[in-house]
C-alpha cells in the first residue's frame, strides 16, 4: 500500500477549494501544486473534470483564478512546465465507448432506476463524462476519480455517490493508506465532512474484506 503522492495531495486541495468557490485558498493550492510538480496542463485537466460534478460556474471560476496566477507568475519570471497534451482520439460511437468505459470502472451492473426514468441523463453520462472526459489521457483514470471524490466530499450530502466513487478509486490502485490520506486532508478542511469520509472508508474496507 502507498500513500498519496504530493502531486495527488495537491489535486485534492485544488479540487476541494474549486468546488467550494473559495478562490483565495484555491490560488494558494494552485501555486503549491505548480511548485510541487503538477504541470499546467495537468491542472487544467483537473479543473475541466471538476465541472462534470460541481458545474460550469465553479470550474470556470477556478480556471480564471488559475489563468491570473499563471500570468502573475510569468510576470515574476516563473516559467511553469506546460506538460503533455491529451492524445487526439476519434470515437465513432461515444455512447458505446462510454458504456464500455463505465463498465470497466464500475463493473457491469443493471440499468439504474434513474436511467430508466430519464434515459437522456444516462446518455449524457456515457457520451460526455465516460467518453469525452475519460478518453483524455492528460491525467490518469485514478486521478480523475481522485478529483471526483474530492468534489463529492466538498459538496457533502452525496453519500451514495461518494461511496461508489471511493470504491472505484480503490480498485484503480489508490489503496487504503492513500484513501486515509485523502480523508485526513478533508478532515483538516472540515471536521464533519472528514468524519463522513471516514465512515464511508470503514464501510468499504469491511466490504472488501468480506468479499
Amino acid at each position: 500500500m502507498s500513500h498519496l503522492t504530493e502531486k495527488q495531495r495537491n489535486v485534492v486541495r485544488i479540487t476541494y477549494w474549486t468546488t467550494l468557490g473559495d478562490l483565495e485558498n484555491l490560488r494558494t493550492a494552485l501555486a503549491k501544486g505548480l511548485d510541487q510538480g503538477l504541470t499546467v496542463n495537468e491542472i487544467k485537466e483537473v479543473l475541466v473534470h471538476i465541472y462534470a460534478y460541481a458545474g460550469f460556474p465553479r470550474a470556470l471560476n477556478g480556471i480564471n483564478t488559475f489563468l491570473t496566477l499563471i500570468n502573475d507568475r510569468q510576470a515574476q519570471g516563473i516559467h511553469d512546465e506546460v506538460g503533455r497534451f491529451a492524445t487526439p482520439l476519434s470515437i465513432s460511437d461515444k455512447n458505446a465507448y462510454g458504456s464500455q468505459m463505465r463498465d470497466k470502472l464500475t463493473g457491469p451492473r443493471p440499468t439504474a432506476a434513474y436511467a430508466k426514468f430519464v434515459p437522456v441523463i444516462d446518455d449524457f453520462l456515457k457520451e460526455h463524462l465516460f467518453a469525452d472526459l475519460f478518453a483524455r489521457d492528460t491525467i490518469s483514470h485514478a486521478d480523475r476519480e481522485l478529483v471526483t471524490i474530492s468534489v463529492l466530499a466538498a459538496l457533502g450530502n452525496v453519500v451514495g455517490q461518494l461511496k461508489t466513487h471511493m470504491t472505484i478509486t480503490y480498485h484503480l490502485g489508490i489503496g487504503k493508506e492513500a484513501l486515509a490520506d485523502f480523508q485526513a486532508i478533508v478532515e483538516n478542511f472540515d471536521k464533519d465532512k472528514g468524519v463522513a469520509v471516514a465512515t464511508i472508508l470503514t464501510e468499504i474496507e469491511e466490504e472488501i474484506e468480506l468479499s
